[in-house]
């Protein structure tokens, strides 16, 4: 073999970590590994190469140009690798998938599909960590799906969704439904509420009709289905429970979401084989609900 040789695997394997975290701190967490073992890993790594990896500034860390065009053809071989040694072996290591979303959407949406993700993906192991309006990150999440409006500005942010909104209730109440007299459930804080729903038909709630409200879908939806009263939904969350007979629309009229579902897609550098194949696979799925 001519040329220069080959750097040890241990020192491409800090870079690779250390290039997803952007921390040499995450990337020993995760080798279990010491912080100045993988800082030193890199730096003999940049010295057999000839060219500086990171940027290092206190706290901060950044891939050079070089790292940049160096990571992909790292994780590239990683992966054939993996694949290789499967498909000799006939293992599979699991791989962690946490997946952040809001509580009704890993509700409604999300757990009635995990099986499809898993019988496609058996190697996958799935952590859902739900939330109720937050804006914050976890540290651990692979994967992040936001509801909201102005997401859209988001940088690497990708629309999966935005249908319309409309009443449900259960099929007890659908025949004598009576948005003026019935009990109403909202969720909070939402631009879809009864009120926008009334308002685009030029009309309003009565003066004295009270709309009962919770932080999250997962409760007004839950109490719709069990005949408490009828709540607004959307199509994301509902939809299947209409197709399964445990919601009906008793009202024609929707109005068009001004909210959205986006999902934020990780840098690419910080993606793994576990994130890419659910990317793929939540694209597919929504993809295939607006086609039918």
């Amino acid at each position: 073999m001519s040329g220069k040789q080959l750097p040890p695997l241990n020192w491409l394997r800090a870079f690779e970590a250390s290039a997803r975290h952007l921390s040499f701190t995450g990337a020993a967490r995760e080798l279990n590994m010491t912080q100045s073992a993988v800082s030193q890993q890199i730096k003999s790594l940049e010295q057999h190469l000839g060219h500086p990896l990171f940027i290092r500034q206190p706290r901060v860390l950044h891939l050079t140009e070089a790292g940049e065009r160096y990571l992909p053809v790292i994780q590239d071989a990683f992966e054939r690798l993996q694949a290789g040694t499967q498909s000799l072996t006939g293992g599979q290591r699991h791989q962690r998938l946490t997946i952040q979303c809001n509580m009704a959407f890993s509700i409604f949406w999300l757990a009635p599909r995990l099986s499809k993700l898993l019988d496609k993906h058996p190697w996958l192991s799935i952590n859902v960590v739900p939330e109720i309006w937050t804006t914050q990150t976890e540290p651990s999440a692979s994967v992040v799906i936001r509801y909201g409006r102005e997401i859209a500005k988001s940088s690497g942010a990708e629309r999966l969704a935005q249908g319309a909104f409309y009443p449900v209730c259960s099929p007890a109440l659908a025949a004598t439904a009576d948005w003026r007299k019935d009990r109403l459930f909202d969720c909070s804080a939402v631009l879809c509420s009864w009120e926008a729903w009334l308002s685009d038909q030029g009309l309003r709630l009565p003066a004295d009709q009270i709309v009962n409200l919770a932080s999250t879908y997962s409760i007004t939806l839950t109490s719709a289905i069990n005949g408490a009263g009828l709540a607004m939904g959307h199509d994301v969350l509902v939809q299947d429970m209409i197709d399964q007979g445990r919601l009906v629309r008793p009202f024609e009229h929707s109005v068009p979401m001004q909210e959205a579902y986006f999902l934020m897609l990780p840098a690419r550098h910080s993606q793994t084989p576990a994130t890419r194949a659910f990317i793929d696979w939540i694209q597919d799925e929504f993809t295939g609900q607006m086609r039918s």
